[in-house]
């Protein structure tokens, strides 16, 4: 393996780490106030016991995600110095929004955690408030740095470097919302179902724990709410790529000769040697609908384009038929559970449910990661989408192996830990240990 792809893959290992604990950092604030608020309205320990032991899970995730954060920083400098060098200037301005974002959500997780009994209750809520709006603005600047990466503007190319910059251009490319929003929901989404199916798994062993059948009660209704809201966002963000990147959407689908009335390929494996796409179920116009709400639509293949300016195809294309297909699963479950709640005005909490909701509970989070390698293998061979390519943004510094294998052994250590506390936080709620004590 070259440099270059050390270069790529420790980049990618690092935010395939750092994200899971960067969406965790957005979502579980949420559930954290929303338990508060349930606790301070119902008077019940249960829920107060429930958003303390959510905002030490916050705090773990938190201090881990500064760490893996900012090893990302510095990989961004130090792998990929021709970008940094000359595009920093152009897209800093989230860059540092982000750092404030950061800041103020450890100033009121500091509050939230050793204020309960030593400030208001009304300032307790607002900083609890606080460390969820942080959360949430903090994910959105860095997406934004990856928005304009996907579609750069703000600026003129010149083959000495950007002129002419305006730096709230640049944050705000073409497509910031459909992407920010499609990030938002699916960290809310991946957490909210990650922490369903912990609870439903203590239920399946103690029926009778009524602290985990609340603590379900909480994440049931987000995780349920955005598994119908993300297909939505997602089919606005798959419009946009139409548009913007639409060699990418040839890749997701494994599109190789440009079609009108073109179909929506469910499965396979794309072969680039012979520019076909075996063992796909196509829906009939379902591509021309997708991408151009045009039944009869044109939509471009991959041939459209230079084969030096493709995609790993069959990458981007299992990466997108994961996302989909993990979104699609968890989008029916929701269903099932809502109308289930609707019909007996309870949240349904058989066994038969209990073993969906944990079989689906890592489903949250390899959507998350599949669509963050549809948005970053799609956009190869380019670091900023048709004005630098990857290979032009790499370090020449050789021997890349030393440092990939190491932040691996690092990685690997780092996610044990955190496994490890966030299990013994699980452990101190089951029946007969802490449950109904929020002390």
């Amino acid at each position: 393996m070259n440099d270059l792809l050390y270069a790529r893959a420790q980049m990618g290992l690092s935010l395939a780490f750092h994200i899971v604990f960067a969406a965790a950092g957005v979502a579980l604030p949420v559930l954290m106030v929303i338990s508060d608020l349930k606790g301070r309205r119902t008077g019940d320990a249960d829920y107060r016991l429930l958003s303390q032991k959510l905002a030490k899970g916050t705090a773990i995730l938190f201090a881990v995600g500064a760490v893996s954060g900012t090893v990302l920083s510095f990989e961004l400098g130090l792998l990929w110095p021709e970008f940094m060098g000359q595009y920093g200037q152009v897209v800093g301005l989230p860059f540092s929004l982000e750092g404030v974002a950061f800041f103020t959500e450890a100033i009121f997780l500091g509050i939230y955690l050793y204020g309960r009994e030593r400030v208001s209750p009304g300032l307790h809520l607002f900083s609890g408030v606080m460390v969820a709006l942080s959360g949430a603005a903090s994910a959105f600047f860095v997406t934004l740095v990856n928005v304009f990466m996907n579609h750069p503007t703000g600026f003129t190319p010149t083959p000495t470097g950007p002129t002419d910059v305006q730096p709230l251009v640049a944050m705000f490319s073409p497509g910031w919302m459909q992407q920010t929003a499609h990030v938002l929901v699916s960290s809310y989404q991946a957490t909210a179902f990650a922490m369903a199916g912990i609870h439903a798994f203590v239920l399946l062993r103690h029926p009778g724990a009524t602290f985990h059948r609340k603590a379900l009660s909480v994440a049931l209704p987000l995780a349920c709410v955005t598994a119908l809201v993300q297909p939505l966002v997602g089919d606005r963000l798959a419009k946009h790529d139409a548009q913007a990147q639409p060699v990418k959407l040839a890749a997701m689908e494994g599109l190789f000769e440009t079609e009108r009335d073109a179909p929506l390929s469910v499965g396979g494996l794309p072969d680039v040697e012979t520019a076909t796409t075996p063992y796909a179920l196509r829906i009939p116009h379902g591509l021309s609908i997708l991408a151009f709400e045009d039944l009869h639509a044109e939509v471009r293949g991959l041939k459209e384009f230079p084969r030096e300016d493709w995609p790993p195809v069959a990458k981007v294309h299992v990466a997108f038929q994961l996302m989909v297909g993990t979104g699609s699963a968890m989008a029916l479950l929701a269903m099932v559970t809502l109308a289930l709640r609707w019909r007996r005005r309870e949240w349904p909490s058989a066994p038969r449910m209990m073993q969906a909701w944990l079989l689906a509970s890592p489903l949250g989070l390899l959507a998350l990661e599949a669509g963050w390698m549809v948005t970053e293998w799609g956009r190869q061979p380019w670091i900023l989408h048709g004005v630098m390519r990857t290979a032009q943004a790499v370090t020449p510094v050789p021997h890349l192996y030393a440092p990939f294998w190491t932040f691996t052994l690092v990685y690997l250590f780092l996610g044990s830990v955190v496994v490890f506390l966030l299990a013994r936080q699980v452990a101190g709620t089951l029946p007969g240990r802490e449950v109904g004590d929020a002390h």
